[in-house]
């Protein structure tokens, strides 16, 4: 049989990588393929050609004859040979070797790029979308490519090696009721009827444990039809567990183990911690149920100090306070922000207060310093507040006190907010603290029905020492719910399962739900309940937002290689389109208006 020259010469073109070689390989003949990264001429014949390939550059010297341009594809065969000393490049893996007698075959040419790729120019973000198969030659961008196949490779390794099997779940499933809003996928050959793509498999590796399954896992994709940010896109990548006869601290050490798995994979000698707190905790001390745990500023309770006040402002349930060092330097009108940014962040107000030194003042530190208090509200306060504020905040000269007084949840929560605001910049990014946020309330508030809500969802087991609760005050029921948190970003969450159905039928009436609306929205899940359902739980973990951090980016599209921007549109595919006439009538769809 004849093979055409073409197909038989691209047949093993590349012997080695272009990252690999080095000075073990003086001698040897290779041939490495890749694009054209640069090409410097060196004198009236020689020419410099950097060639890249995903694993690195390799430099080749070539006739200056040849018509090489940036990003052309070739195949070079030559010699790995040492560069003349002092012509070293100490930034490369390959500085030290180049190829010579260089033979360039031309597997392809190229059209001149929109933007640079052979070194990282900034370039805007909607060009480098509409031509992302270019963007994603960069090293950067190909660099992240690789870290997560790296962390997906090790997650795997470590769930089979605690015993779990990897089951795939549906991509077409029935709609559940799980807080964001789902995209629908037509039936053509049940008009009228829709799947939904689903939110997560949640639904579907609870069956999996009622099927003997024991412990699931897969590196899932799931959907959700929610307003886009940096840590958020409609399609979202999770490593999704769940395992029979657990306990949430089960749980939470299988996490652990993946982890550092992942870490010791990825990274050399990481440094990194793991810790749990609880919501309250959280809360109480970082104004926040995913608290970054990199710098302290940690909020103080003043409640007591202005139990007594005047000052009507600090009339409330929940007086709290976070200290600034050495920030009484800010601005008036930096604090006059913060002032009405502590009101969108839905507070009644801010107060600030400079710690300054006096020598001639009464009113002293902890360490003994002298300083008197700046502040609008400083004529409203007692001298014994004066005092107590200072000692139990202690704050030096120099520093910033910034309190907020109301509702408990709404002064944590804004305090919390400020406090990233002015306590992260400057930050190592390198750090890498993990904590689990425990002990999370059953439910969280109430609908404009007066009906309870699900703080996770409703399959939630409750604390066992809180089920009377459920009757008498559920706002105080706590669930065995857990979230992971690393740098103040959630990776994900879980909790242990309910699986009793007195306990589920119990938590539905809690939740306004009734027989018949259970029935509806989840009878297959409670009738496979019937039939031996084992304790279990779960935890899904969220790939994108963890390989964004260890490759130290602030936006998961950086780390996702074909995604959505902020409007949810796919530049470079020109996603979502209008379909035709004829596929909307196979279908049985009618659209009443037009895409903008």
């Amino acid at each position: 049989m004849n093979v055409p020259d073409r197909l038989d010469r691209a047949r093993g073109l590349r012997t080695r990588w272009c990252g690999e070689l080095s000075g073990d390989d003086l001698g040897q003949q290779v041939s490495v393929c890749g694009w054209v990264s640069r090409r410097r001429e060196h004198s009236s014949h020689l020419a410099f050609l950097d060639v890249r390939d995903r694993t690195g550059i390799i430099q080749c010297v070539i006739d200056t004859s040849l018509d090489l341009k940036s990003e052309y594809v070739v195949q070079v065969t030559g010699t790995v040979s040492p560069r003349p000393e002092g012509t070293e490049n100490h930034d490369l893996a390959t500085g030290n070797v180049e190829l010579t007698s260089c033979v360039v075959d031309v597997l392809n040419r190229a059209d001149t790029p929109p933007f640079s790729i052979h070194k990282y120019a900034e370039s805007d973000e909607t060009v480098r979308l509409r031509y992302r198969y270019l963007d994603l030659r960069r090293d950067r961008m190909l660099g992240n490519l690789v870290l997560r196949s790296k962390i997906n490779t090790a997650a795997r390794a470590a769930m089979v090696n605690q015993g779990f099997v990897e089951v795939e779940t549906p991509l077409l499933w029935t709609p559940t009721p799980e807080g964001a809003r789902e995209f629908a996928v037509p039936s053509r050959l049940q008009k009228g009827a829709f799947y939904v793509l689903p939110q997560s498999p949640q639904i579907a590796k609870q069956l999996l444990m009622v099927a003997g399954v024991d412990r699931y896992f897969q590196i899932a994709k799931c959907l959700r039809d929610e307003d886009l940010r940096s840590d958020r896109q409609f399609e979202f990548t999770q490593l999704d567990l769940e395992a029979s006869f657990v306990s949430a601290t089960d749980i939470i050490e299988i996490v652990n183990e993946v982890i550092r798995k992942i870490l010791t994979e990825v990274m050399d000698n990481p440094e990194f911690s793991i810790s749990i707190l609880s919501w309250r905790a959280a809360m109480d001390r970082f104004g926040s149920d995913k608290p970054d745990m990199r710098f302290g500023m940690e909020l103080k309770d003043l409640s007591e100090v202005f139990s007594k006040t005047s000052f009507r402002a600090f009339e409330a349930p929940c007086v709290k306070a976070i200290v600034l060092q050495d920030g009484a330097s800010l601005s008036r009108s930096r604090l006059d922000n913060l002032t009405i940014r502590s009101k969108e962040l839905g507070a009644q107000g801010l107060v600030w207060i400079k710690v300054l030194p006096d020598e001639n003042s009464n009113l002293t530190t902890v360490t003994g310093d002298r300083v008197v208090l700046e502040s609008p509200i400083y004529k409203f306060l007692s001298d014994a507040e004066k005092s107590d504020l200072v000692q139990v905040l202690e704050v030096n000269s120099g520093d910033l006190i910034l309190a907020v007084a109301g509702e408990y949840r709404i002064t944590c929560e804004c305090l919390g907010q400020l406090r990233l605001e002015v306590g992260r910049p400057g930050l190592e990014e390198h750090s890498l603290i993990f904590v689990w946020v425990v002990d999370f309330p059953m439910f969280d508030g109430r609908d404009d029905q007066g009906n309870l809500q699900a703080a996770h969802h409703p399959f939630t087991m409750p604390h066992t020492e809180d089920l009377d609760l459920l009757d008498s005050d559920p706002l105080a029921v706590r669930s065995q719910a857990y979230d992971l948190v690393l740098n103040g970003w959630e990776l994900g969450s879980g909790s242990i399962r309910i699986h009793s159905a007195d306990i589920q039928s119990k938590v539905f009436r809690t939740l306004g739900i009734s027989p018949e609306q259970a029935e509806e929205r989840f009878g297959f899940l409670l009738s496979a309940f019937k039939y031996g359902a084992p304790p279990h739980g779960g935890f899904a973990v969220g790939m994108d937002r963890l390989v964004a951090l260890l490759a130290k980016e602030d936006n998961i599209r950086e780390v996702i290689a074909f995604p959505k921007t902020q409007s949810g549109q796919d530049l470079m595919t020109g996603a979502p389109k209008e379909l035709s006439t004829k596929n909307l009538a196979e279908l049985g769809i009618g659209v009443s208006g037009k895409a903008n």
